[in-house]
């Protein structure tokens, strides 16, 4: 699997908190393709905090707190920020397609990643 991606909190969250399901040893594959630079993965600055806001609702502040840090220290994973052009995009996104405000946000962004890769090629 060659290519930018998108990547939303599933990616890191089905590996520490539901290792045993078919979803958890693809995210896996995912995370290792990117460590490996085998492709350029995006995320939303909002991500972390998806991430750590479940990890501590299920497995406690202190495990929270340190898969939040070694989301933000993952090699070669790049954050947009979520900024006013983003949720100015949201909310036409959200009243085209009636998603919810954190999926209209993604969406957004994934969006913006897009153009990202087609800049730099």
């Amino acid at each position: 699997m060659k290519g930018t991606f998108y990547i939303d909190s599933d990616v890191f969250l089905y590996p520490v908190l539901y290792n045993d399901f078919k979803e958890s040893e693809k995210a896996r594959n995912i995370l290792s393709q990117i460590e490996g630079k085998d492709i350029q993965a995006y995320t939303s600055t909002l991500t972390w905090d998806e991430v750590s806001y479940v990890v501590e609702r299920t497995l406690g502040k202190t495990d929270s707190i340190e898969i939040g840090r070694k989301f933000l220290n993952f090699p070669f994973l790049r954050f947009i920020p979520v900024d006013d052009e983003i949720i100015r995009r949201s909310q036409v996104i959200r009243e085209k397609y009636s998603l919810k405000p954190r999926d209209s946000i993604h969406l957004s962004l994934c969006n913006r990643a897009k153009h990202i890769r087609n800049y730099n090629r």
